[in-house]
């Protein structure tokens, strides 16, 4: 996370506050000039029992550079991400966790996800986020749940991409067949707010299509499935 003052007590108490234990998190700073390392630090001291709490700082490299020192500190067998300003619902990682042990064929698990409009945002803002008030299947970083193996085999975030880095990764799985479901649980609360990525980095919308360029050029490249 980079900068994620704001939201990242909440953030992180909506991990501590899950229902499954014992819980591992790493928090991974990457390079925030506010007071991100402070509230992690004190929030990582008065953890919860079964609950250990790590926090790394690294040079700002992105966001995917920074969930894949996460992976590389991470000791469980199980993976699972959540950015600075969304919160995980309270039984995410029981269902999710429930779900892959009576799915063994299955390599990740997502849930939906439901968005909001953070409450101290003003009407301008509000007026310019479009925030649909339905649930809607997450296929997203936050709400899935993956095996370590299964995430290696398809490999680390591509730190190419400004924008999409999730998308790229998907896809590649996708193409090396990795196996998913769908609850239809509400797993993730997904936060609009004046500093989104999708807002503040509006000049690397064009990484989405190049993203799905190199998707379909590796597909040609294996040619048709028989």
């Amino acid at each position: 996370m980079f900068n994620g003052e704001r939201y990242l007590k909440e953030a992180i108490n909506s991990i501590v506050a899950q229902t499954y234990r014992p819980l591992e998190v790493v928090v991974v700073d990457d390079g925030s000039t506010d007071t991100t390392a402070e509230i992690a630090k004190a929030l990582s001291a008065g953890a919860n029992p079964g609950v250990r709490i790590r926090y790394e700082h690294q040079t700002n490299s992105g966001a995917a550079a920074a969930r894949n020192r996460g992976i590389e500190l991470a000791s469980g067998s199980i993976l699972a991400f959540l950015d600075a300003d969304d919160m995980w619902t309270r039984d995410k990682l029981s269902l999710q966790i429930a779900a892959l042990h009576d799915n063994p064929d299955r390599n990740a698990v997502f849930g939906h996800m439901q968005q909001f409009i953070s409450p101290e945002m003003d009407d301008v803002t509000r007026l310019s986020l479009r925030c649909p008030t339905h649930a809607m299947p997450g296929y997203t970083h936050c709400s899935m749940l993956i095996r370590r193996g299964a995430f290696v085999r398809i490999g680390m975030f591509d730190t190419e991409w400004q924008l999409g880095e999730f998308v790229a990764w998907y896809l590649r799985a996708i193409e090396n067949n990795l196996t998913t479901m769908m609850l239809p649980d509400v797993v993730l609360r997904r936060r609009l707010h004046d500093r989104n990525q999708g807002v503040n980095k509006r000049d690397s919308q064009t990484d989405y299509v190049r993203i799905l360029k190199a998707s379909l050029d590796r597909r040609r490249q294996k040619g048709p499935r028989i």
